[in-house]
Parts: C-alpha cells; structure tokens; sequence
C-alpha cells in the first residue's frame, strides 16, 4: 500500500507541475488572439513522467549517450541494497519478536524489542534512500539520457 501511495503522490505532483507550467501559457495566448497556441506534445509529456524531476520543461538538457554499465551497476546496487535489507530484517529483527508470541504480554519485553530494532529499522531506511533515491533514479536518468543530476541540491 505504501509504494502505491508513494506512486500516486508522486504523479499527483507531477500533473500540478505540469498544468501549473502549461495553462497560464495556453491562456496568454488565447487573451491575445494569437494564431498559434503550443501545447505540449505527448512525447514531452511522457518523458516528463518517467524523467526524475518535479518541475515540468519542455525540453531537458540531455547526454548524448547512454552509459548501458553504468545502468547496469545501478540496478546491481539496487538489487544488493534489496539482499541486505532482507538480510537485517531476517538476522536482527524477526528474532526480536520471534517468542514475544508465545510468552504472555510484558511491557518491558515489548519496549526492549522496540528498541532493539531501532537500529537496524534505521539501516533499513537508509537502504531505501540508497536504492531508491540514488540508485534507482539514476538508472532511470541515464536510460532517459537525463543529464541534470542534481537530485540532492
């Protein structure tokens, strides 16, 4: 349901960007009367969807080529970001509610089992932001030949 919600957030932002971007041009150039109203075309449109960017632009600065290992490695970090995350879920968090079903309900077993997986909740997450955040959109970058990488500033 998250990733679903995540989806939906982001192409919710997306349509505001564009129609924030495109209407106020589209209605400048019907109350002056002139001939030609450009409106985007679906192919800058659907590129705007998959590029990874909020702000909408006709055109986008692009490289000139795709770096198909540099793709490559980002989706092989993904994938060990993915394995690892498993790996701290399986080793340091299941074990910590694994009898906490068996036993009776005890406040203080409960609290330390919170705090115990505080930290590896924490490695979790920033896998995620790895992956997802860096490793997964510079992949889709680079495929789009998206040159504009300053996703961080």
């Amino acid at each position: 349901a998250a990733p679903l919600l995540a989806l939906q957030v982001r192409l919710v932002m997306k349509a505001h960007s564009f129609i924030r971007e495109n209407v106020p041009r589209v209605l400048s150039s019907v109350k002056d009367k002139s001939g030609t109203v450009h409106i985007p075309r679906i192919s800058q449109y659907l590129y705007f969807l998959f590029a990874p960017t909020l702000i909408y632009r006709d055109n986008y600065p692009r490289n000139p080529t795709i770096r198909w290992g540099y793709v490559a490695t980002k989706f092989a970090q993904v994938l060990g970001s993915l394995f690892y995350a498993y790996y701290i879920f399986v080793r340091l968090c299941i074990p910590q509610f694994r009898n906490s079903s068996q036993e009776t309900f005890n406040l203080r077993g409960l609290v330390l089992c919170i705090f115990n997986s505080i930290l590896p909740g924490v490695l979790i997450l920033f896998l995620v932001f790895f992956a997802f955040l860096h490793c997964w959109l510079n992949a889709f970058a680079e495929m789009l030949r998206f040159a504009d990488r300053m996703f961080y500033k």
